[in-house]
């Protein structure tokens, strides 16, 4: 079994666990936000939650909420009390359910001066290529206006059967869709144990899981709750799609006030390694992809330019081949022929052909509209040859 079992003391030693986190994914589970008796939000938790943000914001951390929590809030309100809702009931319990969540999180960090924005998701705006870019790019314009993004699955219109559990596979789909370097799991356990510590007392619980194998998923339980129903076999999806993507993962009981201050405390947790960083990953994966959807050719002062590491710009663009789309892989000539470099487009290859040749200022006039300056982001760009 590859797990290092840690002592618990060892994890308060040293520096805070987000000392070096620089971009932050909180995914927040139903049982910790909504009381299951009351179906109340449970304010005094979200106010401690919300300083603790503001504490990594004054640190210059960027952080992003994953929420669940809409139906269970909802349905109270909408009386529906039946365990087993149908899913037009779930949709419209979390067409309230929402409105609530949002004006709570509002308030909450309110009280620091920070706006909140919310943002709803579903499977196939993180799955596919270029609704992925249009949410990228609004959550990374969010957070370099100063703003915390909190999003949650768009179940009001889901045609598919909701699961309540998919959110910890969506606060990995976020990490990993903003590359963000750590996604903290709020929960209602401290961690992996190597047995259900409910049933067994013997359970040993796993401090630190460096790579994801057989073992590991079998320890995976089931939801140990009513609101809540992503178990340890979700964290454990959420954790493998975080860390091939840079990120790692970390699962801590939620319950007390101020978690990620108890986080970073030294409170028992179990953290899953990345191997990589965000950056490096998403660059390993553009030059191990298999094919490209279309090619550019450069002209000589491009050609250095991206030997120094910059971007492509227009400008030195020549030639302009295949129907590629905006966020599809495309492959980078020389002035020779051959291949030195492969990205993603930020432009689809109609576009690409007009602005070709021509300066970054000039888009806007072309297209009729204002892109990015980059035809491929030096982040999105490796260097092949």
């Amino acid at each position: 079994m590859v797990a290092a079992l840690n002592p618990v003391a060892s994890q308060a030693e040293g520096p805070s666990p987000l000392e070096d986190a620089r971009r932050i994914v909180v995914k927040i589970g139903s049982a910790l936000l909504v009381d299951q008796e009351s179906g109340q939000i449970r304010h005094d938790w979200l106010r401690a939650l919300a300083d603790d943000v503001a504490d990594l914001r004054a640190r210059g951390k960027e952080v992003l909420i994953v929420s669940s929590g809409a139906i269970a809030v909802g349905r109270r309100h909408l009386g529906l009390t039946s365990l087993a809702l149908k899913l037009e009931e779930k949709q419209a319990a979390a067409a309230t359910g929402q409105i609530r969540l949002a004006h709570a999180y509002e308030e909450a960090l309110a009280r620091h001066g920070i706006t909140v924005a919310q943002v709803l998701l579903s499977p196939e705006d993180t799955e596919r290529r270029r609704r992925h870019l249009n949410a990228r790019a609004t959550m990374t314009t969010l957070l370099s206006l100063g703003a915390v993004p909190v999003i949650n699955e768009n179940d009001t219109v889901a045609t598919a059967e909701i699961r309540f559990g998919d959110n910890d596979r969506l606060g990995a789909r976020v990490a990993q869709m903003v590359s963000a370097d750590t996604l903290v799991l709020l929960s209602d356990v401290d961690g992996l144990y190597d047995a259900d510590p409910r049933s067994n007392p013997n359970a040993r619980h796993i401090a630190s899981v460096e790579r994801i194998t057989p073992e590991i998923e079998a320890m995976a339980g089931a939801a140990g709750t009513d609101h809540a129903s992503g178990g340890m076999i979700t964290k454990i999806a959420a954790a493998r799609i975080a860390t091939s993507a840079g990120c790692r993962m970390v699962i801590i009981a939620g319950e007390p006030l101020n978690p990620l201050a108890v986080l970073e405390g030294g409170a028992r947790c179990t953290w899953f390694q990345a191997s990589d960083t965000p950056r490096a990953a998403r660059k390993n994966w553009i030059a191990s992809a298999i094919s490209a959807a279309g090619a550019v050719h450069l002209d000589a002062g491009a050609e250095r330019a991206l030997a120094r590491g910059r971007s492509l710009l227009p400008a030195g663009v020549t030639e302009v081949h295949g129907g590629f789309e905006r966020g599809d892989l495309i492959t980078v000539h020389g002035v020779d022929g051959r291949e030195i470099a492969r990205g993603l487009a930020a432009y689809g290859a109609a576009d690409a052909a007009r602005i070709k040749g021509h300066k970054s200022r000039e888009i806007e006039a072309i297209l009729g509209y204002r892109g990015r300056d980059e035809l491929i982001h030096r982040d999105d760009l490796v260097l092949t040859g």
